[in-house]
């Protein structure tokens, strides 16, 4: 590809969440990097790595952060979450327990992320199919239910990688360049400049302060 690594029109910040050990630092280094490593320790704090591909002929960079699925690096969450466009919600189809714990990380997305994230759930070790212990029908099922997208992985030997990760830039891009559309005829403003954000200002919680009264006399 042409393009030097600084040059993309818009920058999509995506997560990887879901149990320790369902493979979520080797999905993230096989789309990056193409690469797998059997030896993968688990992941301490946060890690990120980007990769840019093509949309519709607009250079997308997705920035993909990676999280130690343990339950005692679970204090970075705020920080993790914020600004995320997308997430990728990761089981082992192999652990049924890795896949029953979507619905708490689906309900820590919910509270932490802003409400028009783009999910997919992702039942990554596809290979392992002797070992299967989540049925498709069961998690497709879920995902439907959820509105979530849903794809098979496997990291090992990059089954669907590239199209899960494809796939989810694809529809952040869509519903982006789709609300720029409607923002522009809201404003009818002549095209601005394309790159989003990902850092997006911490809402303060507890803001105090006395709101003004509307209409108040002077």
């Amino acid at each position: 590809m042409g393009n030097r690594d600084d040059e993309y029109d818009f920058l999509f910040k995506v997560v990887l969440i879901g149990d320790s050990g369902v493979g979520k630092s080797n999905l993230l280094s096989r789309f990056t990097r193409n690469e797998f490593n059997l030896e993968s320790k688990s992941t301490i704090g946060v890690e990120f790595a980007t990769r840019s591909i093509q949309v519709d002929g607009k250079t997308i960079k997705a920035q993909i952060w990676d999280t130690a699925g343990q339950e005692r690096y679970r204090a970075i969450t705020s920080a993790y979450y914020r600004g995320a466009v997308g997430a990728l919600l990761v089981y082992d189809i192999a652990k049924h327990l890795t896949y029953e714990n979507m619905e708490r990380w689906l309900k820590e997305l919910r509270d932490h992320a802003d409400n028009n994230i783009v999910i997919m759930l992702v039942g990554n070790k596809s290979d392992l199919r002797h070992l299967r212990a989540v049925p498709t029908d069961e998690a497709r099922a879920f995902a439907e239910k959820n509105t979530l997208s849903f794809i098979e992985t496997s990291a090992l030997d990059s089954t669907n990688v590239e199209e899960a990760f494809k796939n989810i830039l694809t529809e952040i891009y869509r519903i982006v360049s789709q609300k720029q559309i409607a923002d522009r005829a809201a404003h009818d403003e002549s095209p601005g400049n394309n790159v989003v954000d990902i850092s997006v200002p911490p809402t303060t919680d507890g803001q105090k302060g006395n709101k003004l009264q509307c209409c108040q006399s002077l």
